[in-house]
């Protein structure tokens, strides 16, 4: 019986380390790329091969995908670089698009089984709100918006010429936003979660969030690196959630006074340009940025039809994941929620059905 073994980049974040811990709950034998000093190594399932290294250095890449002979190979690259300032700096360019085309040559070098890239639905070009965005078949960086989105478009397009003049067997995930347990590294939406409980954030921003339970994607990803098809990308999201009703679910799950004033755009991008001027003499990234207003004010209804039809995708309400995020947080000491709420958040799946949330504009 042939050997094999997965290749995950990015092990140590957010999306990574719950892969890591899926690949391992199915007895996969799993090694993983982390960066030499990353704290979020000691949250890996001990199953896991570490390899320090840097998507940018040749010598620990090559350790990485040297395998023994007869080995089939199957990398999911995971690793990337986020940021919800707009500026393209050569740091974000060469971590996401340098980067991936350093894992795609070694994949053509090493001629693994499959390759599994995990973009973003950032890359995708956005629709007028009311329409659906599905999946596109080719990437231009030029009608991106946003340093992130514009890296992610490149490095999804070098995948696909990979698929075209090389023959490469690869296949493309699009994520929307991720939300869930187990976040040590204080991502994004986590950090929204702990400054609203924790009083932080006395107005909420209009728009919507379109985020997917990291648990689900992780599950979506592997689903992918199995039936994915060659030179396909497959859109992994949930529904957009206006920023009331989240802030209604987090209020309902954690006990936290709910957020009634709602900002509308216009001033938020304001409150956005001070908070630049501080951010510039503090040197200090702030997350109220004019590119996270962008991503709340933009289009952000996903088709994930495709994934369910050829990859058995399937995402768990998104009121359980705001339930399960909210007890992981509290047991972390991140947030206090009263013994009252604990209570209710305390029920099983199943039962957490009272709070629905609608797809906006459905």
């Amino acid at each position: 019986m042939t050997k094999q073994m997965y290749l995950l980049t990015g092990a140590a974040g957010y999306l990574g380390s719950n892969i890591s811990r899926a690949l391992v709950e199915r007895h996969k034998d799993l090694r993983t790329l982390v960066l030499k000093g990353d704290p979020g190594a000691e949250h890996l399932p001990q199953e896991a091969e570490i390899i320090t290294g840097d998507l940018l250095d040749e010598a620990s890449l090559e350790k990485f995908f040297t395998v023994c002979e007869g080995t089939e190979v199957i990398v999911i690259h995971c690793a990337s670089m986020v940021t919800v300032s707009p500026e393209l700096t050569e740091k974000l360019y060469a971590v996401n698009v340098t980067g991936t085309r350093n894992i795609i040559n070694k994949c053509l070098q090493h001629k693994v089984k499959k390759l599994v890239y995990v973009s973003s639905t950032g890359a995708i070009p956005e629709l007028p709100k009311g329409q659906l965005i599905r999946e596109v078949d080719s990437f231009d960086p030029e009608v991106i918006i946003g340093g992130y989105g514009k890296t992610k478009a490149r490095a999804t397009q070098l995948v696909l010429d990979a698929v075209r003049d090389h023959g490469l067997d690869a296949s493309i995930v699009f994520p929307s936003g991720i939300s869930g347990p187990n976040d040590y590294g204080n991502g994004y939406f986590t950090n929204f979660i702990v400054d609203y409980v924790n009083g932080k954030m006395p107005a909420g921003i209009a728009g919507s969030f379109n985020a997917v339970d990291v648990r689900d994607l992780a599950a979506g990803v592997i689903a992918c690196s199995e039936k994915g098809r060659k030179g396909e990308g497959y859109i992994l999201s949930n529904c957009a959630v206006s920023m009331r009703e989240l802030c209604h679910l987090i209020s309902a799950y954690t006990g936290a006074p709910e957020i009634k004033l709602i900002l509308p755009v216009p001033a938020a991008k304001v409150l956005a340009f001070f908070a630049g001027i501080v951010s510039h003499f503090t040197q200090k990234p702030g997350l109220l940025t004019p590119y996270a207003i962008y991503n709340l004010e933009r289009n952000n209804n996903f088709s994930c039809e495709k994934a369910e039809r050829e990859l058995g995708f399937t995402v768990r309400p998104f009121e359980v994941t705001i339930c399960d995020m909210a007890m992981w947080l509290h047991r972390d000491g991140r947030i206090a929620i009263t013994s009252e709420t604990t209570k209710s958040v305390g029920r099983s799946t199943d039962q957490r059905s009272e709070l629905k949330v609608e797809p906006i504009g459905a």
